[in-house]
């Protein structure tokens, strides 16, 4: 992962907006957060419940400012940003880890996961400790995982219920290569962007679908113009919430102890919300017109296993695999 010249950009820019985190001269400490996702988005509902609660235990001494919405850039703006202290928090999805952060691929591979039942089981245990742990050695503390899935494609042209019916197809990816890798063997033709560059790209055919969650789909209003849904579930990788490492280490043990605390408190409040808006989005854009096709996803697990058999011959990921699978 290189500091670009944007991101080098957008750190002058936050720190002209004092987004490093400096006790003011009462002793006050807010920590300053980026999210790509809009202000009423569970991921940053759950960051806001973060400062509130930080608030409420230390008598307004800690706190958290947030700019949602992809204020200050991409995500991978915001990886930048928060490795070098411009900011102190960003939520990211794994796939935008995967290149600088290998063992973090195992959360991206296509169908690894049964359900979402599954995939919090595994983050919630020894396994996901052991994946917020990898992000130390580059300036970045993993502080919890969220819910991002189930993911699924949608497209403009036709229903898709089998992976002939993406032949053709120019998909969106993340910018991943474990998503390019999966959307090509799947039998479309990945097509990187940002998230923020997908509605105008499905507007003007520079692309012909993309895949994302329900609540993705319906909050970017990319339902309007890609009213073709496909319940593939092909992949059930979750955000990740990281906080500078410099920032906090600037606490104290016991304030550490508590930020990291509080950001374990509010994963289960996030699930109630994420449940709740899921079901809403897809609601709200099912009455909207979305056409969903059920789909053959043992057939479209079986083309991307070549894409799990490049992956887990690397030992560690095979047996991080192996673990995986057995979690009930």
């Amino acid at each position: 992962m290189s500091l670009t010249r944007r991101t080098l950009g957008l750190a002058g820019l936050a720190g002209l907006a004092a987004c490093a985190p400096r006790p003011a001269a009462n002793g006050r400490t807010v920590f300053n957060a980026v999210d790509v996702h809009p202000a009423d988005y569970p991921t940053v509902n759950a960051v806001k419940w973060m400062g509130e609660e930080l608030g409420r235990l230390t008598d307004g001494r800690l706190g958290v400012r947030q700019f949602p919405a992809g204020q200050l850039g991409t995500e991978d703006d915001s990886i930048g940003l928060t490795r070098f202290q411009a900011v102190d928090i960003c939520r990211v999805a794994v796939a935008a880890l995967n290149n600088a952060f290998p063992e973090t691929r195992l959360l991206a591979l296509p169908y690894v996961f049964r359900s979402v039942g599954h995939v919090r089981a595994v983050v919630d245990g020894a396994i996901g400790t052991e994946l917020l742990n990898v992000f130390e050695h580059r300036g970045l503390v993993g502080l919890a995982y969220y819910d991002a899935a189930p993911r699924c494609f949608y497209n403009v042209r036709r229903p898709v219920s089998e992976p002939g019916h993406l032949r053709g197809l120019k998909m969106r990816a993340p910018q991943s290569d474990i998503f390019l890798d999966s959307i090509r063997a799947m039998g479309a033709n990945p097509t990187p962007l940002t998230f923020g560059a997908v509605f105008s790209s499905l507007q003007t055919h520079l692309i012909d679908g993309a895949e994302n969650n329900w609540p993705s789909y319906q909050s970017s209003r990319q339902f309007e113009v890609a009213r073709y849904w496909s319940q593939t579930e092909h992949s059930f990788s979750p955000d990740a919430l990281l906080m500078s490492k410099a920032s906090l280490e600037r606490l104290g043990k016991a304030d550490q102890d508590l930020v990291r605390d509080v950001a374990r408190r509010s994963v289960p409040l996030m699930r109630v919300e994420w449940d709740r808006r899921e079901a809403a989005a897809r609601a709200t854009v099912i009455a909207a017109g979305t056409q969903v096709s059920e789909v053959d996803k043992a057939a479209f697990a079986a083309t991307v296993r070549p894409v799990l058999d490049k992956y887990l011959a690397e030992p560690r990921l095979r047996a991080l695999h192996e673990r995986i699978a057995a979690v009930a």
